[in-house]
């Protein structure tokens, strides 16, 4: 099984993501609420476009 993204409601009736490993294991999160569906969805697109490229930075 490969990794994943789950899109689940909150408590607060807000839209959130998170990626899952193919190990059961939650390894990213939106972070934020989403107050619809589609915001949500454009948020793990955003990630799946931006994060091949994004730069590791040590501090």
């Amino acid at each position: 099984m490969a990794a994943k993204f789950e899109l689940y409601k909150d408590r607060k009736g807000e839209f959130r993501w998170r990626l899952v490993a193919s190990n059961g294991q939650a390894i990213a999160s939106s972070g934020e609420g989403y107050t619809t569906k589609e915001s949500a969805k454009a948020g793990i697109e955003s990630v799946k476009k931006n994060a091949p490229t994004a730069a590791i930075e040590e501090k």
